[in-house]
């Protein structure tokens, strides 16, 4: 329970249809602001697991008549997301934390923790579903497609599903909303989260030089011929299709188009270059069968990209992955979701090419692989 008007209405939809439950919010980062120069911050940090939010959450329980508790998970938190989500941005790649958190936090850690106190369920306000066919279960879409979030839900493995409930999977974020009020939640009308949960101003440049000072060592920019352009402010501040803050100035507007962490260097180009036909993946994640022939899917390279039909060749462990259209600015260190109508299939996390014969001339400076686990 993160405090929000989702968590608490799928803990309500859950008590109404004869549940017994106990709501917990995760506290992931400290609940008082960090000091700045001597001095408390204006925001707290943490917004899902702030003071306010962990009272939020209390609120509502008490309105259910429910049990809640406060579980900390700092340490692990610390060690699976923010260190990750640092060292991502040092290596040239842009993470993605909420996927890493739902993998090691969520559907992990904390579901370890819920069978251990033989809880039969752990439940999240995810807009998602889940279905069940015989002994297999299957990751959908959530029938809100502005508010799905399977995506977010790929790392899912069916021994997991088999001990999720997602209650909002059939809702629509209006009639959620209209449930709290017939529930009388305080929270009924409060904004949800658009922001990193950990870094509430969004200024996660500061972020990560707050903890890794050599994250700002400038290198050089250059463009496809090799030709220097100018100089940037660190590799960790910049992503592939990035086109502010490169200090160069031109005729027609450059975009990154590859992260160089070796030689700590930028390589621009004009919009053109950005586009991409293929991606290489590997250490493949399937929530149902692993296939064994090429087949027709759709995919997303980022939350709010819409689907995209592709093409799957299975290679030796790997698969390769053909865009029906170039899709613009596919990014390392962001994931790779595919779908079969609105079933989730799998998916990974998209990172640089290792090896030339899986580059065609068009992207020799940038391919892709997937990784997942």
């Amino acid at each position: 329970m993160s405090g929000g008007v989702d968590s608490s209405v799928a803990a309500g939809l859950l008590k109404e249809s004869g549940y017994e439950v106990i709501g917990f919010t995760l506290q992931l980062w400290p609940a008082y602001a960090e000091a700045s120069a001597g001095k408390p911050s204006e925001k707290e940090p943490g917004g899902c697991c702030g003071l306010s939010a962990i009272e939020d959450a209390k609120r509502v329980a008490r309105i259910l008549q429910i049990s809640h508790y406060v579980l900390n998970c700092r340490k692990v938190f610390q060690k699976e997301v923010i260190d990750y989500f640092c060292q991502t941005y040092l290596s040239g790649q842009t993470p993605n934390p909420c996927v890493m958190c739902n993998r090691r936090i969520k559907f992990a850690y904390f579901l370890k923790k819920a069978q251990e106190i033989s809880a039969d369920y752990v439940a999240t306000g995810h807009y998602a579903r889940i279905t069940r066919k015989g002994t297999h279960y299957f990751l959908k879409k959530g029938i809100d497609a502005k508010r799905d979030q399977s995506y977010f839900l790929y790392n899912l493995t069916r021994e997991q599903l088999s001990a999720v409930l997602f209650p909002l999977g059939g809702f629509t974020k209006e009639e959620v909303r209209k449930k709290a009020r017939s529930f009388g939640f305080p929270n009924s009308g409060k904004k949800g989260s658009q922001e990193i949960c950990f870094i509430p101003d969004n200024d996660y440049g500061r972020f990560i030089r707050d903890r890794i000072p050599e994250a700002a060592t400038p290198g050089p920019i250059f463009n496809l011929e090799g030709k220097w352009l100018g100089q940037h402010k660190g590799i960790a501040f910049y992503t592939v299709g990035q086109r502010e803050g490169l200090g160069i100035s031109l005729p027609r507007p450059l975009y990154v188009v590859e992260i160089d962490p070796a030689r700590n260097a930028l390589v621009v180009a004009e919009k053109e270059a950005v586009y991409r036909k293929e991606l290489l993946v590997d250490d493949l994640n399937w929530i149902g069968e692993k296939p064994s022939e090429m087949f027709k899917a759709t995919a997303k390279i980022r939350y709010r990209n819409p689907e995209t039909p592709v093409t799957i060749e299975p290679l030796n462990g790997k698969v390769r992955v053909k865009f029906r259209k170039p899709q613009f600015a596919v990014t390392p260190g962001q994931s790779v979701v595919f779908y079969k109508g609105d079933t989730i299939l799998g998916g990974g996390v998209i990172a640089s090419c290792h090896s030339e014969e899986h580059c065609d001339e068009e992207s020799r400076f940038l391919s892709f692989v997937w990784v997942s686990g």
